[in-house]
């Protein structure tokens, strides 16, 4: 009898096993992958997996949800039977070592490691594999065409990621990590050791590990790459091909450490000690906050809430300009009320409660460019600021679901008031944002009583409208035309719908259907003079139009024209062109005529 720790098989007997020349996977069936939507294997139980024609049979249940997939590094025992009980392969004999496999690189036939896929840590299962025809079958002790059977136990696996798919750089997780995967704006403490592939150490963090910004890469440049596939607290094992790491040059010895070689790969040891993570809070780097103690929950404040926190607000140069909540009671501001800097209101609205954060804000989201007398100094302008501020708590405010009819109608006048007021001291932005807040409260989607549902059209209508004016101030012309047309599909003789309709139909240079707008408005309104001074400017405008329009067809006619006639012109020149060398070229052949007689 002969047993191996390593079985191999032909490519014809993965083919004949697989059906699929001899892939691990197939389309209809993902590694680890048991039978869509079937429950769990009791213990003892038997069951086909895949479409291959292997069986499993459950002999000890494993722990938890998990099971390996490629390329992930496995350590199983196994024990390969004939079915009349021959082994011809086996880890166990003699106190043998577990078996170290690389899911996906071919060192076990594809039927058990398709079955080793579907495994939990700790379980041991049978698999029983269709008749496969072996190379050299001989010598393994496997007739050809025998059906195989695998007790494998999977005691643990390693989680191999290829960060680029090519195997420029492979990390194999020696210890999961926590909480949320390193973004590329987060500051990060790590430890690590590069080394090439004679154990030569090429560089190694401080003790304490080394703090950087991701994005802003360390050492080499597969570093950062790696640190956006850790968590808190991982550890990994990298290895790094040449390009990812000192590339063709190489680099110098340096202090203690080895010189490096060009084209040299190395082995990077690291751990991410901790993450603190940024979030670009505006979008275009100006404000941005880094945690620096976690909060509770998922919620954070929204528009029109009240915040209470404690701040202090420095320079770059660390001079404090002012302290707030600290002795005594928290300080409060509500959210989007300007009641703080824009960058201070906008960071604090991305924060849960009791989260600690360090915000840093451009002047074009603090003071500006102007100087401001603050609590301790007079802050020069065009100041960067930093904040270190917590969220104490904030007061949510009643989500629509949870008001009543009556409760919708009064926050959204509530809301409607406040953009007026908002409205008439050019502050359009903000108040676009409360008249949408209050159609918030008062949208279409509920059911209501015949005498509310009215109140409620009439106070969707005045949002309509309201907001439609914002969007004319702030041009942006689409919107204003879209929630005009929604007034006009509830109201459609609304003369104020209108008006602003053809506003910005006007300003978008759509004449034609301004033209319509104004008509049908003054067949409602004769004497509305802002729809006759409107109308009076479209036909300025229209008439302008015709102008332009004429001239630029006469020049376009023109160009024509004149096209046309050096058209013309060329090719009776290579008409003429062509009479002469045709005459000259007959005056030739009658001279050659001439000679030869």
């Amino acid at each position: 009898m002969v047993r191996s720790s390593r079985i191999t098989c032909s490519s014809a007997a993965a083919v004949a096993m697989a059906g699929t020349g001899g892939s691990s996977s197939s389309d209809d069936d993902e590694a680890g992958e048991e039978i869509e939507s079937a429950p769990p294997l009791r213990v003892g139980e038997e069951r086909a997996i895949g479409s291959w024609g292997i069986r499993k049979r459950l002999l000890r249940a494993g722990q938890g949800w998990a099971t390996p997939v490629p390329p992930d590094e496995v350590s199983v025992h196994y024990v390969g039977t004939l079915p009349d009980g021959t082994v011809f392969a086996s880890t166990r004999d003699g106190g043998g070592e577990p078996r170290t496999i690389n899911l996906g690189s071919g060192d076990v036939i594809a039927g058990l490691e398709h079955g080793i896929c579907t495994m939990k840590k700790g379980e041991k299962a049978l698999f029983i594999l269709p008749p496969l025809a072996y190379e050299d079958s001989g010598a393994l002790g496997v007739p050809i065409g025998s059906e195989l059977h695998f007790e494998v136990e999977l005691l643990s696996w390693l989680t191999v990621v290829d960060v680029y798919k090519n195997g420029g750089i492979v990390k194999k997780v020696l210890s999961t990590g926590v909480n949320r995967q390193t973004g590329d704006l987060d500051e990060v403490t790590v430890k690590y050791k590069i080394k090439l592939l004679d154990e030569s150490i090429v560089e190694e963090s401080p003790e304490e590990g080394a703090t950087f910004f991701v994005n802003e890469g360390h050492i080499l440049p597969a570093l950062p790459k790696v640190l956006k596939t850790m968590k808190e607290g991982e550890r990994a094992v990298v290895m790094v091909q040449s390009q990812y790491a000192f590339g063709e040059q190489g680099r110098a010895a340096k202090n203690q450490f080895s010189a490096v070689p060009p084209n040299s790969a190395v082995n990077m040891d690291v751990e991410l000690v901790s993450l603190k993570p940024v979030v670009d809070v505006t979008g275009d780097l100006k404000v941005m906050k880094k945690t620096l103690k976690s909060g509770d929950g998922i919620h954070t404040p929204l528009d029109g809430e009240t915040v209470h926190i404690r701040y202090t607000g420095s320079l770059e140069d660390g001079t404090i300009f002012e302290k707030f909540g600290f002795d005594g009671e928290p300080f409060e501001f509500i959210i989007d009320e300007e009641q703080v800097t824009v960058g201070l209101d906008r960071a604090v609205a991305t924060m849960v409660k009791g989260e600690l954060a360090e915000v840093t804000v451009k002047f074009e989201y603090g003071f500006g460019n102007t100087e401001a007398q603050r609590q301790s100094i007079t802050v020069p302008s065009c100041s960067t600021l930093i904040y270190e501020v917590e969220l104490i708590d904030f007061t949510k405010e009643k989500e629509s679901w949870e008001m009543s009819a009556h409760e919708k109608l009064e926050a959204a006048e509530k809301s409607k008031v406040a953009g007026n007021d908002l409205f008439k001291i050019g502050k359009f932005h903000r108040a676009a944002k409360k008249y949408n807040k209050a159609l918030n409260y008062i949208n279409e989607d509920g059911q209501f009583e015949d005498e509310v549902e009215k109140l409620m059209k009439t106070a969707r209508v005045s949002c309509w409208l309201n907001h439609a004016a914002c969007c004319l101030k702030l041009k942006d012309f689409a919107q204003a035309i879209s929630l005009c047309s929604k007034v006009l599909e509830t109201e459609p003789c609304n003369v104020k719908a209108l008006y602003r309709r053809a506003q910005a139909y006007v300003e978008s240079y759509d004449l034609e259907l301004a033209k319509t707008d104004l008509r049908k408005a003054l067949e409602l309104d004769p004497n509305n003079k802002e729809v006759k001074m409107l109308q009076a400017n479209l036909k300025k405008l229209q008439v302008e139009s015709n102008k332009w329009d004429a001239k630029l067809y006469a020049n376009m006619f023109d160009r024509m024209a004149k096209e046309s006639d050096a058209v013309s012109k060329k090719r009776k020149v290579e008409n003429a062109s062509h009479n002469e060398e045709a005459k000259s070229s007959d005056a030739e052949e009658a001279l050659e005529v001439v000679k030869e007689h």
